[in-house]
């Protein structure tokens, strides 16, 4: 006859060491996020409620900018000084990640090629409502502690495209047409193309989880200090530089990038297609296609165009990628950025029939 044990289990203290790393990295994330995202966007809402307006277009007026790095420095400071703030906070966070939620936790959550570990990832991103290039870096850091690929981009897509203050923004300033176009299109590329993101990458090797395990269990792990500021100085010394330098070169071309154009030109297919690579590509603040749309739609832009780029410009940008381009395989990339740009022309068809 086999006794019952009678001792009651203990938690591993193991378990409670995870819990408290997650905790400090939620705890540091929700700080970060009032001061930088939450507390501003909220005064931002009440501007657009009353007003219909968030301020002016980033890009100015293009007909007066040649092209010169004059015109890259004034749109490279006017981009930072809206950024900056956020990027600090998506490295930091981006770097914690790797130090503080444990490997085995994360693969367990987001480490599975399922629609599953997709949609977490992309439920967790609305609160961060960051820019695609301050999104990146958090996408970097959950590639580097093996989320799957359609979980990091989920994450990195669902930050700018399903941002919930833009969308309030978007229905007061331009219209409540505007915000259906972009949430209907933006579950499709934040949840679709992100499972489907999975397929392009079969030469990446499964992570054995045991494994991870294992080799954390072997591994000295050093002291924390030590390990965040190897993490942070990577993630520092690979992500400034690209985006520095590629932020000025689009600031640039910018007046290449959106020519004035009026009557037919402005409202037919070419210009949704022109404006959908073009919107793929650029760079802007979190929720500056608003005032954007407005100012071009002012000057005649149809509401195709218009469409399109309320989908392409936010979802991501030349440098974003970027600063993703070594933490996803390159087929992932491609596809990704082939799906930006088809769902944003499909985006602008629609809209040109309905806005």
């Amino acid at each position: 006859m086999v006794q019952a044990n009678s001792s009651v289990p203990q938690q591993p203290a193991g378990s409670k060491k995870t819990g408290w790393f997650i905790f400090s990295f939620v705890l540091i994330a929700v700080v970060g996020l009032i001061y930088v995202k939450w507390w501003p966007y909220y005064n931002k809402s009440i501007l657009a409620i009353n007003t219909h307006s968030i301020g002016d277009s980033i890009l100015g007026d293009t007909s007066n900018t040649p092209f010169s790095w004059d015109s890259a420095w004034s749109y490279g400071v006017t981009y930072f000084q809206s950024v900056w703030k956020a990027a600090v906070l998506g490295i930091l966070l981006g770097s914690l990640i790797q130090v503080l939620l444990p490997a085995q936790w994360l693969l367990k959550v987001l480490g599975k090629t399922s629609f599953g570990s997709t949609a977490i990832a992309g439920l967790a991103s609305l609160p961060g409502m960051m820019c695609t290039c301050c999104a990146a870096p958090l996408a970097v850091g959950l590639r580097k502690s093996n989320a799957s690929v359609g979980a990091a981009l989920a994450f990195w897509l669902g930050n700018p495209v399903l941002n919930p203050a833009t969308l309030i923004f978007m229905t007061f300033v331009l219209s409540w047409k505007f915000t259906v176009l972009r949430v209907v299109f933006g579950l499709i590329l934040v949840f679709g193309v992100s499972f489907l993101a999975n397929r392009f990458a079969k030469d990446v090797q499964p992570v054995d989880l045991d494994a991870v395990i294992a080799s954390q269990e072997k591994q000295p792990e050093g002291s924390f200090i030590a390990r965040w500021m190897k993490s942070l100085s990577m993630m520092v010394l690979y992500v400034v530089p690209a985006y520095l330098l590629s932020v000025l070169l689009l600031g640039a071309a910018r007046v290449w990038l959106f020519p004035e154009m009026s009557g037919a030109a402005a409202t037919g297919i070419i210009a949704i297609i022109l404006f959908a690579i073009t919107g793929m590509l650029f760079v802007i603040p979190t929720a500056a296609e608003i005032p954007i749309i407005q100012s071009m739609m002012l000057f005649g832009l149809g509401g195709g165009p218009a469409a399109a780029l309320l989908l392409t410009l936010p979802a991501i940008s030349l440098p974003s990628l970027i600063i993703v381009g070594k933490s996803f395989p390159k087929r992932v990339l491609a596809f990704v950025v082939t799906s930006v740009v088809v769902l944003g022309i499909i985006c602008g068809l629609i809209g040109m029939w309905i806005l």
